[in-house]
């Protein structure tokens, strides 16, 4: 009987999960699916590495959390996969915090902790917790492990990790984490695969999806990063405003009179790409409209995306190569070609077929910078993650 691990990445308003088998040679994915409550009636899919449908169901809303989809998914494990072990359930925590640079097991303790840091990533770290405390009302048996978007930047400097506070500030946490590391780090391990003469070079990988954030790296280790303290810094996203200066928020509150929980929302869910275009936080959905506000928001997202990919350059000293990742970067052609217009004087030249066609490497011969896709997969880095848990 072998051993299996059930990953869970939880989103807004959708929860990614996939079933790894703990193979000698690496994780294997067995089935992946979603865990979808955009809708109504709350909906579970489940397909095969092949893409077919195994298994969907729908469930009414009015249960108040996902905490019977979870034990569907079990269900559904059990009985699909009953000649594998499940030993692990392995999930994404947005924050970290300063403590954790690595996976732990998840105890009460640790969950007490990252339960604290959600004033951190208010609309993330709840949700990332949520199916922790499900499952162990389900399987209190199971071994549960916490994997971190914000510990791929623990290599950060000093230099690049402080804000020009009062130093007591920062020595009660208040500092730059950077999230998506989970994503980095397997953008960073995929580019050695393909690329190895660029391991050592100046690299920018760019996640571009409804959230967004660049990753400086060198050695394929963090030294810079967009997003700071929380996930709302950086670069314009789908609902989330991205850097923005302070004073803003003081006169929205000195001035028009808002509360602090009306200016946190306003920042979470209605800004980005939806308030600038008042229509839609979709990419897709914005690229095909005809109207202005669609195309400033398109317009302000690539101008915002090119001028911190430059800022990262000069972290780095300079720039070798680029690469698109997540469900933008690796899906919005329109987007990729026009960063790389804006990019040029860095001696960014993308081929236009090859992005078009979405291949591997999009960059012109005469590039000075070499320029990639490399799709993200989130699962398989926590998979391997618990791997190396269960393992020690």
């Amino acid at each position: 009987m072998s051993d299996t691990v059930l990953v869970l990445n939880a989103g807004s308003s959708s929860i990614k999960f996939g079933l790894f088998e703990l193979a000698a040679s690496g994780p294997a994915l067995l089935c992946n699916g979603l865990l979808d409550e955009h809708e109504a009636t709350p909906r579970l899919v489940v397909k095969s590495p092949a893409g077919e449908d195994l298994f969907e169901t729908r469930k009414d809303a009015s249960h108040g959390d996902s905490g019977h989809l979870f034990g569907d998914v079990l269900a559904f494990i059990a009985k699909r996969f009953g000649a594998h072990r499940l030993y692990a359930v392995g999930h994404r925590i947005v924050h970290g915090g300063p403590d954790y640079s690595g996976p732990v097991v998840l105890t009460e303790d640790v969950y007490a902790r990252l339960e604290a840091l959600a004033p951190l990533a208010p609309l993330h770290q709840p949700r990332c917790l949520e199916p922790v405390r499900s499952i162990k009302a389900i399987r209190p048996d199971l071994t549960q492990v916490a994997c971190f978007d914000t510990a791929f930047h623990h290599s950060l400097s000093p230099t690049a990790r402080r804000f020009a506070i009062p130093r007591q500030l920062e020595q009660r946490g208040i500092r730059r984490y950077g999230f998506h590391g989970l994503s980095f780090e397997f953008v960073a391990g995929r580019l050695a695969e393909i690329a190895p003469h660029l391991v050592a070079k100046r690299t920018v990988i760019a996640h571009l999806g409804n959230g967004a954030s660049l990753c400086a790296l060198r050695d394929g280790r963090s030294v810079d990063t967009t997003m700071g303290l929380t996930p709302l810094d950086g670069l314009v996203m789908g609902t989330r405003c991205g850097t923005i200066d302070p004073g803003v928020l003081l006169y929205l509150q000195q001035h028009e009179n808002m509360s602090v929980e009306q200016v946190q929302h306003l920042l979470y869910h209605q800004s980005g790409l939806l308030g600038v275009s008042g229509l839609s936080a979709d990419v897709r959905t914005l690229l095909g409209s005809d109207t202005a506000a669609a195309r400033e928001a398109i317009d302000l997202f690539v101008l915002r995306a090119a001028q911190e990919i430059a800022m990262m350059a000069a972290t780095l000293g300079g720039l070798d190569c680029l690469v698109f990742t997540g469900g933008i970067g690796e899906h919005a052609k329109e987007i990729r070609s026009a960063i790389g217009e804006r990019l040029g004087w860095l001696g960014v030249r993308i081929d236009a077929a090859a992005n078009d066609a979405g291949r591997e490497r999009i960059s012109r011969g005469d590039s000075s910078v070499e320029v990639f896709i490399v799709p993200t997969n989130e699962e398989l880095t926590i998979a391997r993650h618990c791997a190396a848990v269960l393992r020690s």
